[in-house]
């Protein structure tokens, strides 16, 4: 048995429970893992109510990524990464019901888990760091160019930061002034939002800025990357508007085949930058996994100030 959160029906965080579930025995090709830390996602929120008017099913389980230790194996099964031993510490993306203190998943979404990180990290590594690692991919961005990352204190923001490093590109970001050390630390130049920003911009990266990735859906974050990058091609974002659709501005989330596809090829990638310590993962707060209601509250004003975790 397990404690999972599901939701009986799509609408607000109200329609979610913890009750008790049954956990499959991992048939071949799949696993078991006793979660230590699931992942608190944007996403998680958004897709309770993205399901109404369609015949996706119910109840609905969330939570995409999780870290923990393997508890049973299917026969026969090694996981993504290679042979693995009951006990293991490994990490798990893209999954279903990750809100769980157990849960049996494909074995082919299943990773050992870095050192360097600890299990709150490491169950928030690879959704925001594949969202930003595609951003990266779809713009062309390469090393010696420089970059404008709109809401780069953010979860993707700040894996932006560090996997545009890692490539040798530079980054001139958007933020709150009070997160301007944060957008420092990983070697960005921070501008403030608000009027002038185009100018802020320039006289930060005089020779231009090769491409523009918005973080936050704002018209003000549309507008100044058209301005600056007229080739949509260099421009993307991963908060679809009518605004950005009218300006021809792409945008990318993890339900298309293509973005699912590239998340999927990158997850190794990722965790092999974050075992070098080349790719960190700032925690803000950890809850309990019975309080996921007041850390989806938190996540969802924008501002948790990091990464947030759920600890059965």
């Amino acid at each position: 048995m397990a404690v999972s959160w599901i939701a009986g029906d799509f609408g607000d965080l109200d329609v979610l429970s913890l009750v008790e579930t049954e956990v499959a025995a991992p048939a071949a090709g799949e696993v078991t893992i006793d979660v230590r830390a699931a992942g608190v996602n944007p996403a998680d929120h958004k897709h309770l109510s993205a399901g109404r008017g369609t015949d996706r099913p119910l109840p609905l389980r969330i939570g995409y990524e999780v870290a923990g230790v393997l508890a049973a194996l299917g026969p026969d099964t090694a996981i993504a990464s290679g042979d693995a031993a009951i006990g293991d510490p490994v990490v798990a993306f893209r999954v279903t019901g990750g809100y769980s203190s157990r849960l049996t998943v494909p074995a082919h979404d299943v990773f050992a888990k870095p050192d360097a990180l600890d299990f709150p990290e490491a169950a928030n590594l690879l959704l925001a760091g594949a969202t930003a690692a595609q951003m990266l991919h779809v713009t062309g961005v390469t090393a010696g160019q420089t970059i404008l990352v709109h809401g780069a204190s953010g979860a993707v923001g700040v894996s932006l930061l560090q996997q545009a490093r890692i490539i040798g590109a530079s980054v001139v970001g958007t933020a709150s002034e009070h997160n301007f050390d944060l957008l420092r630390e990983f070697g960005a130049v921070p501008i403030r939002y608000g009027p002038g920003i185009v100018e802020r911009v320039r006289a930060s990266a005089p020779d231009g800025v090769a491409a523009a990735l918005d973080t936050v859906g704002t018209q003000e974050a549309i507008d100044t990357s058209v301005e600056l990058v007229p080739d949509r091609r260099r421009t993307v974002t991963i908060v679809a508007s009518e605004h950005s659709r009218s300006l021809g501005i792409p945008s990318i989330n993890g339900a298309q085949p293509d973005s699912a596809a590239f998340r999927d090829d990158v997850r190794q990638r990722l965790l092999d930058w974050a075992a070098a310590g080349r790719l960190i993962v700032p925690v803000a707060r950890t809850f309990p996994l019975s309080e996921a209601v007041q850390a989806l509250e938190l996540v969802r004003t924008g501002h948790p100030g990091g990464k947030v975790a759920l600890i059965p």
